[in-house]
């Protein structure tokens, strides 16, 4: 997924080496960093000053380095429910990712590990993903939430759970398809036993999937 559009971000990073080069990354890609601010509070000024399209964030910041940077994203989305955000961590803190995800209506927001960033195109169709409103979370998060499992997720099959594992990585359902090696028919049949087994029925403005993926990660 990659939006068509030059995005204007607010960078939050509190090293100074990474935070030149993720603005210079993102710059080769057309993306314009309006502000890049080194602790949480700089953050949070920066939104406000210049109403950006999207928000990248580091976890932890001055001054206590624990989890400032992910607190004031969180506070952000609740004052801005639409404002895109993609948060980074040094390592899985499934805590960090269930609170971030269960922010604003749970659309637009991103959870990664710095590893991907060295992993240019990855790293830009997230940024990109998450701009266009889509919820994605790094594949290592997704494996270790696996070991977490309860219910209603025990109503699931394990290849519904196989899914589901896929969806909650951003998948679409022609990649969930490649993956699984069936067909997409076959994936929307997964998907909609899915939604039922997890007491997700059809309601307008709801967004089934990210309830279900949002249903996954907390269990």
């Amino acid at each position: 997924m990659r939006v068509d559009r030059p995005l204007r971000v607010v960078l939050a990073e509190d090293s100074v080496l990474l935070r030149d080069g993720l603005t210079g990354l993102l710059a080769r890609f057309g993306h314009e960093v309006v502000a890049a601010v080194g602790d949480a509070e700089a953050l949070v000024a920066a939104v406000t000053e210049h109403a950006p399209d999207i928000v990248v964030t580091d976890v932890r910041m001055p001054p206590g380095f624990q989890d400032e940077g992910l607190h004031a994203a969180v506070r952000l989305r609740e004052e801005r429910p639409t404002l895109p955000v993609l948060v980074l961590s040094q390592y899985v803190q499934r805590a960090y990712a269930a609170e971030l995800l269960d922010s604003g209506d749970g659309t637009g927001v991103g959870y990664l590990l710095k590893d991907r960033v060295g992993q240019v195109e990855e790293f830009v169709d997230a940024l990109a993903g998450v701009a266009d409103g889509g919820t994605v979370v790094d594949p290592e998060v997704v494996r270790q939430l696996l070991r977490r499992r309860r219910d209603p997720l025990e109503r699931l099959s394990p290849r519904e759970r196989e899914v589901l594992a896929l969806m909650a990585e951003g998948r679409s359902n022609a990649a969930i398809a490649r993956e699984l090696v069936v067909s997409e028919a076959a994936v929307g049949k997964h998907i909609g036993s899915i939604l039922t087994k997890l007491d997700l029925p059809p309601a307008a403005g709801t967004h089934r999937r990210v309830l279900a993926v949002l249903t996954y990660l907390r269990g």
